[in-house]
């Protein structure tokens, strides 16, 4: 598969991305490298070997999960700039 400038273009618009033309011919090519490293990996001969689910062999540690000095809401709303009983008060950010 070759990558071109109307594919950049498409993956641009639906990544909701504004490129200019150099920066096209950046991608062009980068995404061209990309494809044919995975060309050369294509090519090695992978059947007998397992497939890799862990990088390391290293278990997590995790901790218990407790509660611990839980604060009222007065404590927590004490530094808000904005403030409604209870509640922060935000800006509304949703756009119709």
């Amino acid at each position: 598969m070759k990558i071109d400038k109307q594919t950049v273009e498409q993956i641009a618009h639906l990544a909701r991305l504004e490129i200019t033309g150099q920066e096209s011919e950046q991608l062009i090519t980068d995404m061209n490298r990309i494809l044919s490293f995975m060309d050369k990996l294509n090519e090695v001969d992978t059947s007998g070997v397992e497939p890799l689910i862990y990088m390391t062999d290293e278990v997590n540690v995790l901790r218990e999960d407790k509660t611990q000095q839980a604060i009222t809401h007065e404590k927590a709303l004490q530094n808000a700039p904005k403030r409604d009983g209870k509640f922060f008060l935000v800006p509304k950010v949703i756009k119709k």
